[in-house]
C-alpha cells in the first residue's frame, strides 16, 4: 500500500495568479501536436521536448531518445506520453536524478514537468516521499498524471514555463550541480564545496589548491595598481603628434623624359590676330 500524497498549502506565487502582461516576444511559444501539418513542425515539438526536460540548449546526439521521436511522428502516442518516456530515460535519470537530493528533483522536475516551482519546503518533502516510495519512473509517473498537467497542457501541448520570473526561463538556467552533490563528491564531511578551507590532513596539495575559498582568498590579497586614464590620453596624444612618418615616396633610378605638348598649326594662323592700322 503507498503512502497518501501529504496535504500541502499552495502559496500565492506568481503562477497562480492571473497576468496583466501586454504579450511580446518574451511570452513562451505554446507547441501543440494538433496544430502540426508537416515534419518540420513534429521536429520543432520534438526538440521543444527536449529543451524543456533535458533543460540543454545543444542536444547531444547520444542524448536523443529515437523510440520515442519514431512513435511520435507516426503519432502513435501523444506529446504526453513523449514527456513521459523523457521523464524515464536514463539521459534524465544521469543528469538531473543522479545528482541531486530528492528536494532538488522535485524542484526541478516540477519546473519542467508542470511549469513552475513548488510551493516551499513542504511540497517538496511530500513528493520526496514519493519518490522514495514508487521510485523515480513512479514519481514522473504521478506528476505527468497529475490533474494539473491535464488542466494546463492536456495530451498535445508540450510543457512550458506558465509565468516567468525576472524575465527569463528558470529551467535554463538551472546549475546541474548543487551543493549537495558538489559536498559528497569531495567528502567534505557535509560540508559545502565553497565553504570548504584547507587542511593539513589533506593528503595531497593540489586539492587544497581546487578549493574556490582558497583561490578566493588568494584573488583578494592581489592589489593591482591603478591606472591614471587622463595622463595616458595625454601621453598617447603627445606621441602621435610628434611621431615623424617616414618617407614612403618610390625614388626611381633612371627617370623617363618629361613630354611636352607638341604645338600644333591651327588653320588661319597666318592671318594676323588684331588688324594692322
Amino acid at each position: 500500500m503507498s503512502i497518501p500524497l501529504l496535504e500541502i498549502t499552495p502559496k500565492t506565487q506568481n503562477q497562480r495568479v492571473a497576468g496583466y502582461e501586454v504579450p511580446d516576444e518574451d511570452d513562451p511559444q505554446i507547441y501543440r501536436l494538433v496544430d502540426a501539418t508537416s515534419d518540420s513542425d513534429i521536429d520543432a515539438i520534438i526538440w521543444a521536448g527536449y529543451r524543456q526536460i533535458f533543460s540543454e540548449h545543444l542536444i547531444l546526439e547520444s542524448y536523443r531518445q529515437s523510440f520515442l521521436e519514431s512513435q511520435l511522428r507516426n503519432r502513435a502516442i501523444s506529446v504526453r506520453e513523449f514527456i513521459r518516456g523523457l521523464g524515464k530515460s536514463e539521459v534524465y535519470r544521469n543528469l538531473v536524478a543522479e545528482t541531486n537530493s530528492n528536494y532538488r528533483l522535485v524542484d526541478i522536475s516540477f519546473k519542467r514537468l508542470l511549469g513552475r516551482a513548488t510551493y516551499g519546503k513542504d511540497e517538496q518533502i511530500a513528493w520526496s516521499i514519493v519518490i522514495a516510495s514508487k521510485g523515480l519512473h513512479g514519481f514522473i509517473d504521478a506528476v505527468v498524471d497529475s490533474e494539473e498537467y491535464r488542466q494546463n497542457f492536456g495530451d498535445d501541448i508540450v510543457p512550458y514555463q506558465r509565468r516567468r520570473y525576472n524575465e527569463r526561463p528558470f529551467n535554463l538556467v538551472n546549475p546541474r550541480y548543487s551543493d549537495y552533490w558538489r559536498g559528497r563528491l569531495i567528502a567534505l564531511d557535509n560540508r559545502s564545496y565553497y565553504q570548504a578551507a584547507p587542511q593539513k590532513d589533506m593528503k595531497s596539495a593540489a586539492a587544497r589548491q581546487g578549493i574556490p575559498d582558497s583561490f578566493l582568498a588568494m584573488a583578494r590579497s592581489i592589489s593591482p595598481g591603478g591606472m591614471n586614464y587622463q595622463r595616458s590620453r595625454d601621453r598617447a596624444i603627445s606621441q602621435a603628434n610628434n611621431m615623424e612618418l617616414p618617407d614612403t615616396t618610390r625614388k626611381v633610378a633612371n627617370p623617363q623624359p618629361i613630354v611636352g605638348r607638341t604645338e600644333v598649326a591651327l588653320p588661319y594662323r597666318y592671318l594676323y590676330q588684331t588688324p594692322k592700322v
